[in-house]
């Protein structure tokens, strides 16, 4: 069976809940503190985990407490952390979350030992044509970029989630099969201004322009709105789920998890969009980021016929 690899981080999430997110300068008193498995390559790594595909994650974890119970948490969701290393080099990667009474939040990540995340942490790991690659941008671009040269070279399908948003060479964007990025991470990589969220075509064409090679496909999602695809000429609008969303922190990576599981089971870009919309309008529904991320068995009873 195809399996997803992630690539990426893993952080410790410290979530303060306020009706509101302070301005600059400004001090607001905060409901409630918790902690939270997290990191955008965790959150990955779990939600494709409990949508029941294989699932290897490669990452670096500090030798600290937070460490011991990251490390604990990926192997209890199923996770295999074969290539999950540790060091005491640096302390584990840390990410201070503000939600407000929305649901909408504001992130500072602290990298930690996700920023010793080199090429060498590859080796040895297994990665077939079957197989889906996944990473993102919370650790090193070298790193991203021998995963993703290790992906071509035996066909395996490449899946970048460039966030947080960073410049990205040309040749490390030829490497990747799906894009997966949001408007302002669109806006960022194209040097464009952000298209009005409901102006479809501004953003299919800025996705368009993203396209570095014929094949590649761009997914701009767009929250409670929906997705945008765009392969070549070919576009594809996927209506989102309106739904009472209390912490939106891991909606981007349940949908990336959602899209991966997916495309590794062979169905069609359609229905695995229309699948991680599903699956994300669900995660944002609970608090934290990795615990979250929804089984298959909930999408399924939650969006019938996104899960079909």
């Amino acid at each position: 069976m195809a399996k997803v690899i992630v690539v990426g981080s893993i952080n410790m999430d410290v979530v303060a809940t306020a009706d509101r997110r302070p301005r600059v300068g400004e001090t607001v008193m905060g409901r409630n503190l918790g902690f939270f498995p997290g990191g955008k390559g965790a959150n990955q790594a779990v939600s494709t985990a409990r949508l029941g595909v294989p699932t290897v994650m490669v990452g670096k974890l500090g030798t600290d407490r937070f460490g011991d119970e990251l490390y604990a948490f990926l192997s209890g969701q199923g996770v295999d952390v074969s290539h999950v290393g540790r060091t005491s080099v640096a302390p584990t990667g840390t990410a201070v979350i503000v939600v407000d009474g929305h649901g909408d939040n504001s992130i500072v990540v602290v990298s930690g030992a996700n920023g010793l995340l080199g090429p060498s942490d590859l080796e040895g790991v297994d990665i077939e044509a079957d197989d889906v690659l996944v990473s993102q941008f919370e650790v090193p671009l070298e790193a991203v970029g021998a995963a993703f040269s290790l992906g071509r070279t035996v066909g395996a399908t490449t899946v970048l989630n460039p966030a947080p948003a960073t410049p990205a060479g040309e040749r490390l964007l030829s490497l990747v099969d799906v894009l997966v990025l949001n408007q302002l991470e669109l806006a960022a990589l194209s040097s464009e201004e952000p298209a009005a969220e409901r102006d479809v075509d501004a953003i299919a064409a800025a996705a368009t322009r993203l396209c570095v090679h014929p094949n590649q496909v761009v997914i701009v999602t767009l929250g409670a709105q929906g997705a945008v695809a765009v392969e070549g000429d070919q576009r594809l609008i996927v209506t989102g789920h309106r739904v009472n969303a209390v912490d939106t922190t891991g909606a981007g990576d349940c949908f990336v998890g959602g899209l991966a599981t997916q495309l590794a089971l062979g169905h069609e870009l359609v229905d695995a969009v229309r699948f991680a919309n599903a699956a994300a309008a669900i995660c944002v529904q609970r608090h934290g980021a990795g615990t979250s991320m929804p089984t298959a068995e909930e999408v399924r009873r939650n969006f019938p016929v996104e899960a079909a």
